[in-house]
């Protein structure tokens, strides 16, 4: 039979491990709690590695179809624009040669007015002159003015010399008659005036 002394030892010691074995559980537990933070943020930062390299291709997607839209719309806004110029140039092209073609119908004017003139006829003088005057206004709206240059230097960018004149018609090298008055259209010649010029 166990002493009574026998007893308490064993079951001190029995109380000691129970205690030193609690203790050891609630290190264990508490260990074990600092460390879950530590594990859900691994956890998390690998969950959302993912998330990150998708949100980083989107965004660089993003970027490229917004260059390629302003590309697409810079090439538009250029083609509009050459679209522009060249309707334009078009119009501008189709004006001068109507005024070019309409010339003759000019020459014919003016040359209807001194033929009634001539005539002593009063009232076709006057009708042919209103003709005239309106078709001359016409051409002064479309910015064409006629080439008449007598007395200056002769220009070939104006002016087509046809005759040959004399030392006393005037100075060297200038226009002593206008055959034919010439035209131009801003800065562009729509038909070279037939001048007569005394040689140099």
């Amino acid at each position: 039979m166990m002493s009574k002394d026998k007893k308490n030892r064993q079951e001190n010691e029995q109380n000691a491990a129970a205690e030193a074995a609690e203790e050891a559980l609630k290190e264990a537990l508490e260990q074990a709690t600092e460390e879950q933070p530590e594990a859900d943020a691994t956890q998390e930062t690998d969950e959302t590695n993912p998330l990150a390299k998708q949100l980083e291709e989107a965004n660089s997607k993003t970027a490229e179809y917004l260059a390629m839209a302003q590309r697409v719309q810079a090439d538009f806004e250029n083609y509009r624009k050459r679209n522009e110029s060249i309707r334009a140039d078009a119009y501008a092209e189709g004006r001068k040669d109507v005024a070019a073609v309409m010339l003759p119908v000019l020459d014919n004017l003016e040359r209807a007015v001194e033929a009634a003139a001539g005539a002593g006829d009063e009232a076709l003088k006057n009708g042919v002159e209103l003709v005239l005057r309106q078709m001359t206004d016409i051409y002064q709206k479309l910015d064409v003015t006629p080439i008449d240059r007598k007395g200056e230097k002769f220009d070939p960018n104006l002016e087509n010399a046809v005759l040959q004149g004399t030392e006393d018609e005037g100075e060297p090298g200038t226009v002593c008659q206008v055959l034919q008055k010439g035209y131009r259209m801003g800065d562009k010649v729509l038909r070279h005036a037939m001048v007569k010029v005394v040689p140099e």
